[in-house]
């Protein structure tokens, strides 16, 4: 049994101690290298990122990988087909080989992986020419993705990614008493619906993931560029289509076409799966809470969401998810399928 990265108690401890004063010394032996004081920490939702600075002046990040959420097994498929697709020139950032012969270090029960820093402006998709460049930049990264299988890492189905995510809030008691049985009631429905009309096993390749603008750079004089597959799986390709959208396939059909013409450049997409988009925007919904979940008891955390997993809290949740129960009803009936005609 491959067990998550860090899953042990010094681990977890050893995230919780990551500081410049112990990693830099560290990373000084794995990379061969030496560095200057600079570990500057960056915006993470999950994991711990710094820039650092090699003596010779290069910027470097630094990934150390929340204990507990991947096994060394996935991380590795991660990088795998980073290096994939930088084989076949897609633009991506793949890690360094480090002095251990592996992409992967470990520091206190903490796996880290070091990459070259890429500097870029988020990409804006106001323009046809834009949306066409990053449907082409996907359909590559797509058409690399399904020519291997990932099978230590997550498949994104609605019982692995969503339910078992829900499971995991419900078993641990977070959700408060009074609203437990209508969420419950309102996930078993949502999956219901999303099992109904979900892809078979042979439709799912590899995938970013959490494709959305943040996530691609446009850096002038060489073009986009995609970054962070932390959250890299075996799922739906059309899962890293619909982040881009300004609203509901019905409302970005235009965005719709010119992604797609580009994608279809490098490989086919089904159109049909398009209606997968309500659904998948539910599980992402669920996936998200269970996050949450796991960090709650993180200081930073609380203070960011200080009132996460009061009744309150629970009640604005159920709004959301009877809505967007409402929007699959919709768009699973017809009713939003004005792309399709």
């Amino acid at each position: 049994m491959d067990l998550p990265l860090g899953s042990r108690k010094n681990g977890a401890a050893g995230f919780d101690r990551i500081t410049p004063e112990l990693f830099l010394p560290a990373l000084e032996g794995a990379l061969a290298c030496r560095l200057t004081g600079l570990a500057s920490a960056l915006p993470s939702y999950i994991n711990r990122v710094y820039e650092i600075e090699a003596a010779t002046g290069e910027r470097l990040v630094v990934k150390f990988y929340r204990p507990g959420r991947w096994t060394r097994e996935a991380i590795l498929e991660e990088h795998d087909f980073l290096w994939d697709c930088d084989g076949e020139e897609i633009p991506v950032v793949p890690p360094y080989e480090l002095e251990n012969g592996s992409t992967l270090g470990e520091l206190d029960g903490v796996g880290f992986a070091v990459f070259p820093r890429m500097r870029g402006r988020e990409v804006e998709l106001e323009q046809d020419e834009t949306l066409a460049r990053v449907g082409s930049l996907l359909g590559r990264i797509h058409a690399c993705g399904e020519r291997r299988a990932a099978p230590h890492r997550l498949r994104m189905t609605p019982a692995s990614f969503a339910e078992a995510a829900m499971h995991r809030i419900f078993d641990r008691g977070l959700v408060d008493p009074s609203c437990e049985e209508e969420l419950i009631g309102l996930c078993d429905a949502i999956l219901d619906l999303a099992e109904a009309v979900y892809p078979p096993d042979d439709a799912m390749i590899r995938i970013h993931g959490d494709f959305h603008r943040a996530n691609v750079l446009d850096r002038p004089g060489t073009g986009l560029m995609a970054i962070d597959f932390d959250d890299m799986v075996t799922g739906p390709p059309v899962q890293d289509l619909w982040l881009l959208l300004p609203g509901t396939p019905a409302e970005s059909k235009h965005e719709l076409d010119v992604i797609l013409n580009a994608y279809e450049v490098f490989r086919p997409f089904d159109r049909a799966s398009l209606r997968l988009i309500e659904p998948l925007r539910a599980m992402r919904m669920m996936h998200f809470l269970s996050w949450c979940a796991v960090q709650s008891d993180d200081a930073g955390f609380r203070a960011q969401y200080p009132d996460w997993g009061s009744r309150e809290f629970w009640r604005r949740e159920i709004a959301d998810f009877r809505i967007q129960l409402e929007n699959i009803q919709r768009a699973l009936e017809g009713k939003d399928h004005s792309w399709n005609k």
